[in-house]
């Protein structure tokens, strides 16, 4: 049993690896063809949804406690809005810089350990700090000789929206693991979509009430891109949940920083981005200091 749970978490994080950077793939296509953020997200939550219908009438929803629902209703708004915050980022910056920033989720977690929890980090959570600095060093100075991590880079609109929504991220992937913890990987993945859904739809109802004619015609024509991002997305979360459930949330989050390589590489596959080497051995160097901080600490 212990080989099949071992396997099986294995396999959930390669295929969370592979599926995150192809998502943000497909998210940038569509957003370069002027599908608004906000459509796309709530567009994803709810063809997941209609996947997960077999699902509903084994979810035993009454039998829940008070304190899943309040974690649910947590992730639920914490998720959409760094969905959308994300999409938001990545429709007008680089998929190869702005993967490896997602580093930051770390240094962000140890901040909050410190000023809520009084924890203090060990000299190799110190240090790989200090990696992930140098890293985002070499990754934000790429192409622009001389200057590297500047205020300036962090003043970006592109670089603020994804940092916002990377602290969206580590406190939905908090309350995923909990609600887990008194629920499935299952049940919770479903209320994910659902929700997600009904919040993303009501605010397309107060945001985008005169574009949805225009919305729905980009779906239309690259619907096979939405069904792409669907899938990419879908094997994410899912493989996410399924994760959290046999590791330690920290453990996980630090080897899903791996897939900052392919962001990487996608980005110069995708979108030709430049300087890719350069990229590669600052989001190398940050991947490092992601693990050390979460392994470590």
């Amino acid at each position: 049993m212990l080989l099949v749970i071992l396997t099986l978490t294995t396999v959930a994080i390669l295929v969370r690896i592979v599926s995150s950077p192809l998502s943000n793939v497909f998210q940038k296509q569509l957003t370069q063809r002027a599908a608004e953020p906000l459509f796309v997200s709530c567009a994803t939550y709810g063809f997941l949804s209609i996947v997960t219908i077999p699902f509903w009438p084994d979810l035993a929803l009454r039998s829940l406690p008070t304190a899943f629902w309040w974690d649910v209703l947590v992730f639920t708004v914490i998720g959409v809005l760094g969905n959308v915050l994300l999409i938001k980022a990545i429709r007008t910056g680089e998929l190869s810089v702005l993967g490896p920033v997602n580093a930051y989720k770390s240094v962000v977690s140890i901040i909050f350990g410190i000023l809520l929890l009084n924890e203090i980090p060990s000299w190799m959570g110190t240090l790989g700090v200090g990696l992930i600095v140098a890293g985002s060093y070499i990754v934000l100075g790429s192409g622009q000789p001389g200057r590297g991590f500047s205020l300036a880079i962090l003043k970006k609109p592109e670089i603020q929206l994804r940092l916002i929504a990377l602290v969206c991220s580590a406190i939905e992937a908090t309350f995923i693991k909990r609600a887990m913890l008194l629920s499935t990987p299952t049940t919770t993945f479903v209320l994910w979509c659902v929700l997600g859904f009904l919040f993303s739809f009501g605010g397309i109802l107060f945001t985008l009430r005169s574009q949805w004619k225009e919305q729905l015609r980009i779906f239309s024509v690259y619907k096979g891109t939405y069904a792409a991002l669907f899938i990419a997305t879908g094997l994410m979360q899912f493989s996410t949940n399924t994760a959290f459930s046999g590791m330690q949330v920290g453990y996980v989050l630090a080897l899903f920083q791996i897939s900052a390589l392919l962001n990487v590489l996608f980005g110069y596959q995708f979108f030709q981005e430049k300087h890719i080497v350069q990229k590669l051995i600052g989001a190398a160097i940050m991947v490092s200091g992601a693990v050390l901080i979460v392994v470590y600490n």
